[in-house]
Formats: structure tokens, C-alpha cells, sequence
């Protein structure tokens, strides 16, 4: 009989660092385009990460987003923060560490209001 290996490919987080316990918030204003959305959370998915919550309002031309994430080192917190401020909608990117009982996104008006 011969012997068969199962092999298992490591996900994304598996192989990732991860700073356990540590929140982030990314707030953005960017155009209301319907491919910003898209391409801000394919920063955090193609890391096998989901927001802890994500927050848009659109308010005219321009959408603020607030987007949280969990568990992220500072190297990646960075890397993630300068590739947001690459997409071409993106007007404006501030990261932000958040104590660990902090509550979840709050609107992102206020960032339309700094933005204008």
C-alpha cells in the first residue's frame, strides 16, 4: 500500500505576524466611486482578515470610511495604511490604535467635516 501525504497549504493568517488584542482604525475620505469600497476591504481580506467593523457614509462627491481591525502587528498596520493612501480615490488616510474597549466605528462624518 503505498503512503500518501496530506498536505494542508497555510492560510494567509497562519502565516502572518499578529499583534493579538491590538485594534487599528483606518479612517478614509475618498470619492464616492463604487470601486473604493472594494479595493480598501481587499487590503484587509487578502490578509485572511475581517474588519472588526467598517463604517461608510457617502455625503456628496465624497465617501468617509471608517474600517477596524484586529490583531495586526505595527509593520503590517503601516504597510496597510501606506497602500490605502495609493488608491487613486483616497484623498486622505489617518490610522489610529485604539485602546482594547474601545466601542466599534462610530459614523465617519466627522471626517467629512475635517476633510472639506
Amino acid at each position: 500500500m503505498p503512503n500518501t501525504v496530506k498536505t494542508v497549504a497555510a492560510s494567509a493568517s497562519d502565516a502572518r505576524a499578529t499583534a493579538p488584542g491590538r485594534r487599528v482604525s483606518f479612517s478614509l475620505v475618498a470619492d464616492a466611486d463604487p470601486g473604493t469600497l472594494p479595493r480598501v476591504l481587499e487590503l484587509v481580506a487578502k490578509r485572511g482578515l475581517v474588519p472588526l467593523a467598517l463604517h461608510s457614509r457617502r455625503t456628496g462627491d465624497a465617501l468617509a470610511i471608517v474600517l477596524e481591525v484586529a490583531d495586526l502587528a505595527q509593520g503590517e498596520t503601516d504597510h496597510i495604511g501606506r497602500c490605502l493612501g495609493q488608491i487613486p480615490m483616497v484623498a486622505a488616510v489617518t490610522v489610529t490604535e485604539l485602546a482594547a474597549t474601545a466601542p466599534l466605528a462610530e459614523p465617519a462624518e466627522r471626517e467629512l467635516v475635517a476633510a472639506e
